[in-house]
């Protein structure tokens, strides 16, 4: 058995017991797959632990940038309360549109806000409209804009807050500081501006499974 069919074995052992997917979740991906939506998804034990920790976080008030099909979305908006709120930040506006109609499959189009266009504007009109602050961040987009969105996320947070960072490792890539690769170049300078933020307490963790080798960074806005 190669490696990539073990991980994938593993995944799918854990997700059978500790986070099975329901009809919405597989709704939600099969709508995506029949837009034509690229099949970068988290994976479900992936999307439970978001769920986990935003339920960890008592959060109310939820910022994803990256909005894709919502899969991720669905499992972040389950951990709201009634009167939470999640916006979601999603350039295409052919994604958008799948994404509002599975977040209503989901029943959970009352709580979530799928804004189309680019996130860094997106992110400035919040700012200026006193979206914030908010509970938990979760980054998955363009990779090369990720410093930006992270300087945002502080902007937008509160002490306690948390930030999670989807891709971080790159398939290792990132340790390798002479890469010309963009989304390599941007994660490298992430994580440094990261390590020097005193308002920031950070780690980053490597990952394997489905979706391969990569890995995600969590950093929590201190007190």
């Amino acid at each position: 058995m190669s490696s990539n069919d073990q991980w994938t074995a593993v995944d799918a052992f854990f997700t059978e017991h500790l986070a099975p997917e329901d009809e919405a979740l597989s709704a939600a991906l099969a709508a995506s797959d029949a837009a034509g939506l690229p099949q970068i998804a988290v994976a479900a034990n992936q999307g439970k632990l978001l769920h986990l920790l935003a339920l960890s976080q008592g959060a109310r008030k939820i910022l994803e940038i990256g909005t894709l099909g919502a899969y991720s979305t669905i499992w972040l908006a389950r951990a709201l309360p009634a009167d939470g709120r999640l916006v979601s930040l999603e350039y295409r506006e052919h994604h958008a549109v799948v994404a509002r109609a599975n977040l209503a499959h989901a029943g959970l189009d009352k709580l979530v806000e799928v804004r189309v266009g680019a996130a860094l504007d997106s992110l400035a009109v919040l700012e200026a409209e006193g979206a914030g602050p908010f509970d938990l961040f979760f980054i998955d987009a363009d990779k090369g804009n990720n410093p930006e969105y992270v300087e945002w996320a502080v902007k937008l947070s509160r002490p306690g807050s948390l930030i999670i960072v989807d891709n971080v490792a790159r398939q290792g890539a990132v340790a390798d500081a002479t890469s010309e690769d963009t989304a390599v170049r941007a994660t490298r300078r992430m994580v440094e501006q990261i390590g020097r933020n005193p308002r920031l307490s950070a780690t980053a963790v490597q990952t394997v499974g489905v979706r391969g080798y990569d890995g995600f960074l969590l950093a929590r806005v201190r007190d």
